[in-house]
């Protein structure tokens, strides 16, 4: 028999409304399974006393034949930035140690009415900003498919429980790609939402105006499930075109964007290579388009990131700088050293960089190109003093507030790679049904690192 945490979301929504199978039991299993996987991955931090006794309720609500929604009585965990009522809430900083969250963010309130069990809460890097840190309360989250690498940040806790088959779902933040870096290394599908299309209340907030709130989760259709479960407002399901055809959707092949960078690995320039034939022969259009120049778009979102940070950091910085990890005082300082002459500069660059990646989108429905440029870096390349960066092709898409999804595309020396497709505002019905079909027709997705 499968064991009851290796079901995919709507596999365990259609036994729980069979009688086949309860939401305890579910939880249960998920609760071994934590047990049994988390002290290799260190990907859980705390595990909610409650678990049980949501699942009970959850099971209470479907018996009486009440139905609030596809993920009642599922497992989900939760990122240690995003508050949950009763658990703890510390932004994986000593800053914020033995804090308890007394109500729920309001993307995670919207779960809870729906009867999901939120089962835990999992690793960040520090308040969101950089890592890994081996100095912080919390041991780093590790990559399942070689636990010597690391799994991107800042949803770091997220991807690995997913990619590790301890969950099927977990719910992270992405202010640079934090959502879709980690799920591009570890395996997992990432999906980054409209801006706006998920409420940031109750999540420590990063830089508000790039900060997304979206789920990590083993496949295109479970994440798409759960963006349609956090949506607020008048928006088109994100899993509405799942199984639909995708002949004739046009699809911008952004190739420069990664192909021309010394730092991207021959294996991944393959890999998009191919899934760019996959997604043809699936019945797209492919064209190669050249999109803006990357380093603007990084330019100005870094500036707004390190601006807004800083200013949400103020007060605890002035009372508790000697609690924060070394890599992430670094990172607020380059804060510091900006003016409001910069930060004026960077957001008209945001309205004119967002104008100019729409009309390259002309006669186009979707953008492909890379997540990230290698695959997971080993933790030894973060030993040092001086900060290492993970050259991706993310941040853009906050700054302009497109969705995006991440979804695995291959493999380099046992290690995932991931591409990323980009629709236009409220279009993640056809970004979810691009990637559903790309991973329908590849076996990427059903490949599982060593237990």
């Amino acid at each position: 028999m499968t064991d009851p945490a290796d079901l995919s979301l709507p596999e365990g929504a259609a036994m729980l409304r069979s009688g086949t199978l309860t939401s305890r039991a579910l939880t249960q299993a998920v609760l071994d399974r934590i047990a049994a996987r988390n002290p290799r991955l260190d990907a859980f931090t705390r595990i909610a006393a409650d678990a049980l006794d949501q699942a009970d309720r959850s099971d209470a609500r479907l018996a009486s034949g009440e139905d609030p929604g596809p993920l009642c009585g599922l497992p989900i965990a939760v990122k240690d930035l995003i508050d949950v009522m009763g658990q703890p809430a510390t932004s994986g900083s000593r800053v914020l140690a033995g804090r308890i969250a007394d109500t729920d963010a309001q993307a995670i309130a919207r779960l809870r009415a729906q009867g999901a069990v939120l089962i835990g809460k999992v690793a960040t890097y520090e308040f969101a900003m950089v890592g890994p840190d081996l100095t912080l309360p919390n041991p780093p989250a590790r990559n399942p498919w070689n636990t010597a690498h690391i799994t991107g940040g800042s949803s770091s806790g997220s991807a690995s429980a997913v990619a590790g088959g301890i969950v099927r779902l977990a719910i992270g933040t992405d202010t640079g790609g934090s959502i879709r870096s980690p799920s591009a290394y570890c395996g997992s599908v990432g999906l980054k939402p409209s801006y706006d299309r998920t409420s940031r209340a109750g999540a420590f907030p990063l830089s508000p105006s790039l900060d997304h709130i979206g789920p990590l989760a083993a496949t295109v259709e479970e994440a798409a499930l759960a963006l349609d479960a956090m949506t607020e407002g008048d928006w088109r399901p994100a899993s509405s075109r799942i199984g639909q055809p995708i002949t004739g959707l046009r699809i911008a092949y952004a190739r420069d964007w990664f192909a021309e960078d010394p730092q991207a690995s021959p294996a991944l320039i393959k890999a998009m290579d191919e899934a760019a034939s996959t997604l043809s022969l699936l019945g797209a259009e492919i064209t190669l388009v050249t999109l803006p120049d990357y380093a603007p778009y990084e330019a100005a979102a870094s500036i707004i990131l390190h601006a807004e940070a800083l200013e949400e950091h103020r007060a605890l910085i002035h009372d508790n700088a000697g609690d924060y990890g070394r890599p992430t005082l670094q990172c607020l300082a380059f804060g510091a050293a900006l003016d409001a002459e910069d930060v004026a500069q960077a957001r008209a660059a945001q309205t004119r960089l967002t104008a100019e990646m729409l009309a390259a989108m002309n006669g186009h429905d979707l953008i492909l190109t890379a997540t990230t440029l290698t695959p997971a870096l080993p933790f030894s390349a973060f030993d040092g003093e001086k900060a290492v960066w993970t050259p991706m092709r993310t941040i853009a898409f906050n700054l302009t507030g497109q969705p995006a999804l991440s979804l695995p595309a291959g493999f380099e020396n046992g290690l995932p790679l991931g591409l990323q497709l980009v629709a236009r505002q409220g279009d993640e019905d056809l970004l979810c049904a691009a990637g559903h079909a790309f991973e329908r027709a590849t076996d990427h997705s059903v490949q599982r690192p060593p237990v």
